[in-house]
């Protein structure tokens, strides 16, 4: 299943997409036990936004060997979480709003892999975790990156409003240990690598994150960023592109 999130009527609103290109609207969302209702809409007549509402967005930091090694780090003996708040989703298409100077000068992207949940999970053994994952989709983890140093923790360096683009579409039809992904700042590749060069899978990640903390039906967890990560500026174009997905791509915009 292939689905997403649209505005029609003046509501958001879910939708499996359809061989033709059309998209079925579903009363609920998928991970909700969403069905169809009404006819199908051209996909090209309306505007997507973020495919899912979750309670939280857990995230992983330094899971890329590569990405570690660009900022002279130690790798770490089990994995970083760290959380984004609902209010930092961000739409496809939609602009990336850089905050004044005088809070941050450097803001980054970071390209990731990320996955909904499909229902509540708790003590997860990492061999059953694809029973709880609805689908994958991506995410940009945007980063205020002189703040996450100069604060020593990474909340409001990530988690600053907008700073969590998600989308296009979710999708349960790639295998996601063995997937492509890039970025492109202005049209420019600046971000490749594969999920197989995770230090921690989704299976793992998985295990790790419920062992201690439940996650519900439309909680995301991104999975990660490889090397190559920079900064972006007003009027800069952010592509990442994930094999099997699509593209999710942002303008950012300072004030």
């Amino acid at each position: 299943m292939r689905y997403v999130r649209f505005i029609g009527n003046e509501a958001a609103v879910f939708g499996s997409l359809l061989a033709d290109g059309r998209i079925q609207p579903l009363d609920k969302a998928p991970y909700l036990g969403g069905q169809p209702v009404g006819e199908p809409v051209d996909a090209s007549t309306v505007r997507l936004v973020a495919p899912c509402e979750p309670s939280k967005i857990v995230a992983i930091g330094k899971n890329y060997y590569d990405h570690i090694q660009e900022f002279d780090a130690a790798v770490p003996e089990s994995p970083i979480i760290f959380f984004k708040p609902p209010t930092a989703i961000n739409d496809p298409e939609a602009v990336i709003h850089l905050p004044s100077t005088d809070i941050s000068s450097r803001i980054d992207y970071e390209g990731e892999l990320a996955l909904v949940i499909a229902r509540t999970a708790s003590r997860v053994k990492a061999e059953d975790a694809a029973q709880y994952i609805q689908g994958y989709t991506i995410l940009n983890d945007v980063t205020a990156r002189d703040v996450q140093k100069s604060d020593g923790q990474w909340a409001r360096a990530k988690g600053m409003d907008g700073f969590a683009p998600i989308g296009p579409l979710v999708t349960d039809e790639i295998d996601p240990y063995h997937v492509g992904l890039r970025t492109r700042l202005n049209g420019k590749v600046v971000q490749e690598s594969s999920t197989e060069l995770l230090i921690w899978n989704i299976g793992q990640l998985i295990e790790f994150i419920t062992a201690t903390i439940t996650l519900l039906p439309g909680d995301i967890v991104s999975t990660g960023t490889p090397a190559g990560v920079g900064p972006m500026v007003d009027g800069d174009v952010v592509e990442i592109e994930i094999d099997g997905i699509g593209v999710l791509r942002n303008v950012a915009a300072a004030g």
